[in-house]
């Protein structure tokens, strides 16, 4: 009998190695950042007492939720668990706006539910030359209040829980601040993810990247809004590849962005 329930820490960790077996590569250190954003956010279908399928709807405030990390096994498809685990788990989320990023064969479902096509997100990935920049330096505790805000202003929705984790480091996620702007990168199943990257002007961008090449010598994969057209034009220029499309899609009212140059801290989160 197939049923749903909330996941806990040590199952989004399951979650995550499911993400990875589709492609999605996430980060190394991802499950307890992803967590502390909305512990009771993530949830799974289970047959009996094995897990078959999983999503997240994240609260990030008291108006914006976020979905993600829709998964069904392969063996459990076609049988409406996804769209039962669906349907359970965003009741989570209330009367707020929930945002997702959405692939393409996807999209059609997605719209179904009430979700609206507002933009799309572009991945690039590929070597950078490392080079660093002497004014950029690594986070502290007393810089948390001021880089969530200035996330919360450039991706248009403050996020608190999760924005406060993911800007605390550890081995393998450290925090760049540049004095007009600033990123994240992440040590993930394979390359370094950048995200969010929020930056005044593009030079700035420019050197952040270029300092971040140089953390975990990795890939580095740079998720960039079609809002954020000079950034893209950026990456192109780095001669990064444009790995995959995803579509940002809205069921309710979208968050307004200050855009600029900025890049996603996550396509499971937002």
């Amino acid at each position: 009998m197939i049923t749903f329930r909330n996941a806990s820490e040590r199952e989004l960790g399951v979650i995550l190695d499911w993400a990875a077996i589709e492609g999605w590569n996430p980060g190394l250190d991802d499950a307890a950042a992803f967590f502390a954003a909305d512990p009771a956010g993530f949830f799974l279908a289970v047959d009996g007492e094995e897990p078959v399928g999983a999503i997240s709807v994240v609260n990030h405030n008291d108006g914006f939720a976020f979905l993600g990390l829709y998964i069904v096994r392969p063996d459990y498809r076609g049988q409406g668990i996804g769209y039962g685990l669906w349907q359970h788990a965003i009741a989570h989320a209330g009367t707020r706006a929930i945002g997702l990023d959405g692939v393409p064969d996807q999209q059609a479902n997605y719209a179904r539910s009430g979700f609206r096509h507002a933009g799309k997100t572009m991945r690039f990935s590929g070597r950078v030359e490392p080079k660093t920049t002497a004014s950029i330096r690594l986070a502290e505790a007393s810089d948390l209040t001021t880089l969530i805000d200035r996330e919360a202003e450039a991706s248009g929705t403050r996020k608190t829980a999760y924005m406060t984790a993911w800007f605390s480091g550890t081995a393998n996620r450290k925090t760049l601040i540049h004095p007009d702007g600033f990123l994240t990168i992440r040590k993930c199943r394979d390359g370094a993810k950048i995200g969010p990257l929020v930056a005044g002007d593009i030079t700035t961008a420019l050197q952040l990247i270029r300092h971040a090449a140089g953390i975990f010598g990795e890939t580095v994969i740079i998720d960039v809004p079609d809002s954020a057209d000079a950034l893209g034009e950026l990456c192109e220029d780095l001669k990064l590849t444009a790995a995959f499309e995803t579509a940002r899609m809205y069921r309710g009212t979208a968050p307004v962005s200050a855009g600029g140059h900025y890049a996603v801290a996550s396509l499971e989160l937002g």
